[in-house]
């Protein structure tokens, strides 16, 4: 620039507009996670109500096995309703229900991978109705591997304490059966009927049962 006739050696004025060095983007910046392709957080809460469900269901198994041996175990059983239930202990080596009798490490072997399923899909649940049905599940699957551990005659072969037992004048209608039982049937039968309802584990909806909506309203079912 020229001042009364000299030169000026000053560098002209930067423009506002330019980015100082300090401010400039670093191009190796990690950019921030993109909700829309990450999806939402999982929501912890179902996963505690697998878990309550789960410990208070077991709670009650472990309970009602430990009153039956220690006070009903050798003596006249108890009788209810008049005469429809039973309370009378037996020891079963196989599944629910007295079934595959003989078969007890097998069925440990089983109950053990029903629970490590259950705790991976856990917190992949956002449906309530799902987690309720795998904390009884859970919880069944618990207490019959708690007795098969731990009763005799030895580890992995333990029998399971029985004792609820449903009779029509006087004779058995039903295999004698516990709690645990009791809650893998319950919680087995609400996943097959959110299953059949086309309620996935997620919260979402089947594809079966989308195209049923969206047919019935007329939207497309994408």
């Amino acid at each position: 620039m020229r001042d009364n006739g000299r030169v000026s050696t000053e560098p002209p004025p930067t423009s506002s507009q330019e980015t100082s060095p300090a401010t400039a983007p670093d191009p190796d910046a990690a950019t921030p996670a993109d909700p829309a392709k990450t999806g939402p957080a999982l929501p912890p809460r179902r996963v505690v109500v697998v878990a309550a469900v789960a410990v208070l269901a077991l709670a009650l198994d472990i309970l009602t096995k430990a009153w039956v041996v220690a006070d009903l175990e050798g003596r006249p059983p108890i009788v209810l309703l008049g005469g429809l239930v039973y309370f009378d202990v037996i020891r079963n080596s196989g599944a629910a229900f007295s079934m595959a009798t003989g078969m007890t490490w097998v069925l440990s072997l089983i109950a053990l991978a029903v629970v490590v399923a259950i705790a991976w899909i856990a917190p992949r649940l956002r449906s309530v109705g799902w987690a309720i049905g795998l904390g009884l599940v859970l919880a069944g699957a618990l207490g019959n591997l708690i007795d098969r551990l731990f009763r005799a005659p030895s580890p992995l072969q333990g029998h399971v304490v029985d004792f609820i037992s449903l009779r029509w004048n006087g004779q058995p209608i039903f295999a004698v059966f516990n709690v645990a039982d009791s809650c893998i049937c319950v919680g087995g039968a609400l996943i097959v009927l959110l299953a059949a309802l086309g309620r996935e584990y997620d919260g979402g909806l089947s594809k079966r049962a989308r195209a049923a909506a969206s047919s019935a309203t007329g939207t497309d079912p994408e």
